[in-house]
Parts: structure tokens; C-alpha cells; sequence
């Protein structure tokens, strides 16, 4: 499925593509994930829920949605499913603030 990966380190939002959540965990790097509502399409940023108690490395804030630190995963999701990330790769390129 589509996912779009944004490390904060290297300030870049990229595509790729994953399976399952095994490989959301294995992107963000712990498997205590926290997620964040992402617009109207039913996206969602996954990010892990203790990165400012582990000391990630890079920060960065989407709008108004609460500040991450370290590497985050956008993906759809229905009820508990994983889907496809509807969002637009440029539109968030515009939307992040890294901090």
C-alpha cells in the first residue's frame, strides 16, 4: 500500500510502499505507535507515541497537529484497517514545518 515516510533529519517526504503494519513499525523504528487524524480523506500520521522521551533526532509540525519527533508514516486507514495515504505528496511538503 501507498505510505508516505517523512524523516525530519533529512527533511524528506517520500512514497514507498508497505504491506502491513510490521512495516510501519520497522519504518518508524518502535512498535509504541500514536496517530493523528490528517485531513479529510481519512489519513492518518503515525509516529511514535514516546519519540520526545526517547530523544529522536529531528522534529517537525503538520499545521496545527501536536509536534513529532523523528520519523512519522502517513497512511489511510478504515476502521482498523490500513489502506492507501490519499494525501498529496507536495501539499504536505508545503504543510510541514520542521522545527
Amino acid at each position: 500500500m501507498r505510505a508516505i515516510v517523512i524523516q525530519p533529519d533529512h527533511r524528506s517526504v517520500e512514497v514507498v510502499d508497505i504491506q502491513d503494519r510490521a512495516d510501519l513499525v520497522r519504518l518508524i523504528g518502535h512498535p509504541t505507535l500514536e496517530s493523528d487524524a490528517l485531513g479529510d480523506a481519512g489519513d492518518r500520521l503515525f509516529f511514535d507515541e514516546a519519540c520526545f522521551l526517547r530523544g529522536a533526532s529531528g522534529r517537525f509540525q503538520i499545521e496545527t497537529l501536536v509536534p513529532v519527533a523523528g520519523t512519522a508514516v502517513i497512511l489511510g486507514v478504515d476502521g482498523d484497517a490500513l489502506r492507501d495515504a490519499a494525501s498529496d505528496v507536495d501539499d504536505l511538503r508545503r504543510r510541514i514545518r520542521y522545527l
